[in-house]
């Protein structure tokens, strides 16, 4: 169970912050919630597992790494076998996943050897849990993808994206408005506010969006934007591919999914701040937008249900059961249905993949049509 040391100590952080400079947009909250040095919730928790605030797929089941692995060595294979390959994750978690790619993908000669891991971390915390996940292998971290060695490269975002900070828009009855985020009228707690209207933030809604009824909520993350077209003109320029995995929206939506997490339950977004996990659905069409802008082939988006299933996770799952016992045989049937129904991570979760425009079509996503 998470507990940061001072539930107090960032809400008055954010009341000092306030007071002297007004509201303060819903994007810098996250970013001081999730990662502020001393008691952002990244910084200061155990969150991962059944002992933290939530579970993620690589948690569930060695079954995802070990499909996302064949992936990545098929990936690498019709690249051409590069004998050098940057594997990189991004928010690696205690390092679950990575640990299940390297395992699934010794199957293929020649990968490990290739193969040099670095990871996208900022918790100094996770980092040492990931050191201890990862132990057999050469590993580099970084903080940001700013520094990352040249030459082809595969990407990993497995709930990632849905951790960057998001600015709130609200289409109030006079007009367009950013949602911020204030304090009460006593000062003891936090409350949503409406900056004025404005036309410029009319500017920066999608399109499609702009119409939409009164009360409607617009989110919307620069940094995710931006991150996939870093990826996209790496990929680009060096050889590569990129596999982002996440629950969010395939098509523009008007909806506010920001949530916050403590305990495996729902918690309220504003209140002690630090002390729960914050999230977002993920924008798919904006990092297609930013990805195709940045010169990458973009497959997907797909459900995570179609893509586990066309990576043969029912036959892992076949295989698995044969050597199990009773328990472990059901475990592994209802890691399996939570993975991939639709009624759980299934159609819930999306799978988005990135090329450079000259490179076969990954395995588990359909093939590109030639324009007419």
């Amino acid at each position: 169970m998470s507990t940061a040391p001072d539930k107090k100590s960032l809400f008055e952080s954010f009341r000092r912050r306030i007071k002297l400079e007004g509201a303060i947009t819903v994007a810098d909250y996250m970013a001081d919630v999730l990662i502020a040095p001393t008691h952002g919730y990244y910084m200061s928790n155990e969150p991962f597992g059944t002992d933290g605030d939530f579970i993620t797929a690589p948690e569930i089941s060695q079954m995802f790494g070990e499909l996302i692995g064949f992936w990545c060595a098929d990936t690498w294979y019709n690249m051409g076998g590069p004998t050098k390959i940057h594997l990189i994750e991004m928010g690696p978690g205690r390092g679950t996943l990575m640990s299940d790619v390297m395992r699934a993908a010794a199957m293929v000669p020649g990968f490990h050897q290739a193969v040099k891991i670095h990871l996208i971390e900022v918790s100094p915390k996770l980092r040492k849990k990931q050191k201890e996940a990862l132990s057999g292998y050469d590993v580099s971290w970084y903080d940001d993808l700013t520094d990352l060695p040249n030459g082809p490269s595969i990407f990993i975002a497995n709930e990632f994206f849905d951790a960057l900070p998001i600015r709130q828009f609200e289409r109030s009855p006079k007009g367009w408005c950013e949602r911020l985020i204030t304090l009460d009228e006593d000062e003891t707690g936090l409350v949503f506010t409406l900056s004025p209207p404005s036309k410029s933030i009319e500017t920066i809604i999608p399109q499609e969006l702009v119409g939409s009824h009164e009360g409607a909520v617009v989110e919307l993350s620069s940094i995710a934007a931006n991150v996939s077209a870093q990826i996209s003109h790496h990929i680009v320029k060096h050889g590569g591919a990129g596999l982002f995995v996440d629950y969010g929206w395939a098509i523009p939506t008007a909806k506010p999914s920001l949530q916050a997490v403590r305990n495996h339950k729902k918690h309220d977004v504003l209140q002690e701040p630090g002390t729960a996990d914050l999230s977002a659905f993920v924008d798919f069409p904006t990092l297609k937008k930013s990805a195709e802008a940045n010169g990458a082939s973009v497959h997907g988006t797909i459900s995570q249900g179609d893509f586990l299933r066309s990576l043969g996770i029912e036959q892992r799952a076949e295989m698995l059961r044969l050597n199990a016992d009773d328990k472990q045989a059901i475990d592994i049937t209802a890691a399996e249905h939570r993975l991939t129904d639709p009624s759980q991570m299934g159609n819930l979760f999306k799978v988005m993949a990135l090329t450079p425009p000259d490179q076969l079509t990954p395995a588990a996503f359909p093939e590109q049509k030639e324009a007419s």
